[in-house]
């Protein structure tokens, strides 16, 4: 089955999970991830796309970032992976890849899913069982959103912003948000959208891409269609003839 081109857009939030070839580490020291974040940081400004949330796993990455044009998404990834992959090479004296050969990227319709999934990228580590408290963890975004603590990489997006009068309000109210469990259901939603490239949305997000690139693209579970309750009971009258 041929590969689902990515699907970027100008100003459209992009949920992005760059992983380790074969799943092995890409971080292997301290030094490693704030280097990773000093060149982000750099591939940001250079292709004037802002850095919303970010969880460096130790063996991913998750980025949730806004380019102002779509085309400079896959220069910056590429540009941030070879630089990475150089000094990892060099530094612990090894050779080859470090990635796996394609980054994995969903669309986000920011008013629906924007925030839900700043929590589901800021809650990797708890969700690892890494730590019991995202605050915990160094290498994410959640200490800078919900604590106020300077990081130089982040540019809060408008809906962020929105949830206060100022920053105190704007990250209490943010601390609240993960207060509760995130949602199964938004979990399931996120990782599906961004197993298959697939924007994450309502019908108004799905259809104003179609629009947008003639294709129709919407995150589908694999398997057999569900049937109609009708049909599950025609069905179930066949018995295993029916099959």
């Amino acid at each position: 089955m041929p590969r689902r081109p990515r699907v970027h857009l100008d100003g459209v939030p992009l949920h992005i999970v760059q992983r380790g070839h074969n799943r092995q580490p890409c971080f292997f020291g301290e030094e490693d991830y704030q280097s990773y974040l000093y060149w982000l940081g750099e591939a940001l400004r250079k292709e004037r796309c802002a850095l919303h949330a970010y969880a460096l796993m130790t063996n991913h990455v998750h980025l949730l970032v806004t380019p102002k044009q779509a085309e400079a998404v896959s220069r910056l990834i590429i540009g941030l992976g070879r630089r990475y992959v150089q000094y990892i090479n060099a530094t612990y004296r090894r050779t080859g890849t470090l990635w796996d050969s394609r980054y994995k990227s969903s669309l986000i319709q920011a008013q629906t899913y924007l925030l839900s999934c700043q929590r589901y990228i800021e809650l990797n580590p708890v969700r690892a069982a890494l730590v019991d408290d995202p605050a915990h963890y160094r290498w994410t975004s959640y200490r800078h959103n919900a604590l106020g603590q300077a990081n130089p990489y982040l540019t809060p997006h408008r809906l962020y912003r929105a949830i206060g009068r100022d920053d105190a309000a704007r990250q209490a109210a943010y601390r609240d948000l993960f207060r509760a469990h995130l949602d199964g259901k938004a979990i399931d939603d996120i990782r599906l959208a961004l197993n298959q490239n697939q924007p994450l949305g309502n019908s108004r997000f799905y259809a104003r891409i179609e629009a947008l690139t003639g294709q129709r693209r919407e995150a589908r579970p694999r398997g057999r269609p569900r049937m109609h309750s009708d049909e599950s009971a025609h069905d179930a009258g066949q018995g295993e003839s029916g099959l």
